[in-house]
């Protein structure tokens, strides 16, 4: 059974995402931590919109577990003919003073999961000449992130790991593309521990005066996005004019100038 695997399904833009292809006629394969959850999205999916929704509890942050999932794929004789990697995490804070084993956590789901979930559904899709691994970065992947210091530059990796596997791709008829989504109300800055002085700070609290996007707009973007062949996207408007006028300044000033936004606050 052909399938398209997203990870990070059980809440925020991987769940909106689960639904737009949902309504496209897709089967899923959704891959999370939360089982309940999971399992109650897939039950609602499959009725809702007539698909096959599967799922498998798993913690990506957990050195080894991307080999797992890749292993139960084939035991369930699935075919993944589209990977997205939506799954990730954040933390905010003076990074001295951040406990280490969480920020090595979170290396490992942002970076060396998507990384490894990529080679492994990557060499069928080449053998296949045919599919789509779509990585999902972040507006902080454009600038150096002072008390962000390590989810920013976690996220400067996947866009330029994703950028240049695009190029490697194209011979092989496998189409990849960067999802840079910018701040989305979702449950990202309580697990992050950002939702309160920390996000005040970081202008990352969920207000009306500041700009923000709902995971469904994220969804609807990337499938339009996608409809287009398209290898990048900024979601977002607004999120668009920054990604653009931060490549007109050093990443020494905007750091330098984030940091003491941060401390002034």
């Amino acid at each position: 059974m052909k399938v398209s695997l997203i990870t990070g399904a059980s809440g925020g833009i991987g769940e909106a995402i689960a639904h737009k292809f949902a309504e496209r006629k897709h089967n899923l394969l959704l891959v999370a931590r939360n089982a309940d959850k999971l399992g109650t999205l897939c039950k609602q999916m499959t009725e809702k919109y007539g698909i096959n929704a599967q799922f498998i509890a798993a913690d990506l942050a957990k050195s080894g577990t991307a080999e797992k999932v890749f292993a139960e794929t084939k035991r369930r004789g699935l075919e993944v003919e589209m990977l997205i990697n939506n799954a990730g995490i954040g933390s905010g804070g003076e990074f001295s003073e951040l406990a280490l084993e969480p920020e090595m956590e979170m290396l490992q789901l942002n970076i060396s999961s998507l990384v490894a979930l990529t080679h492994m559904f990557l060499g069928e899709m080449k053998k296949r000449n045919n599919g789509t691994i779509i990585n999902v970065a972040s507006m902080a992947s454009f600038i150096p992130i002072p008390y962000m210091a390590t989810y920013s530059a976690s996220k400067v990796f996947v866009r330029h790991f994703t950028q240049a596997l695009t190029q490697e791709c194209k011979p092989y008829k496998v189409h990849v593309m960067l999802l840079c989504p910018g701040l989305t109300k979702t449950n990202f800055n309580h697990a992050a521990g950002m939702d309160g002085e920390v996000g005040r700070r970081l202008n990352a609290e969920y207000s009306s005066s500041t700009p923000l996007q709902t995971p469904e707009q994220v969804a609807e973007e990337l499938l339009t996005a996608l409809d287009k062949r398209k290898h990048y996207i900024v979601s977002g408007k607004m999120n668009r004019m920054a990604s653009r006028l931060s490549a007109l300044f050093p990443n020494a000033f905007l750091a330098k100038s984030f940091a003491k936004s941060y401390r002034k606050k």
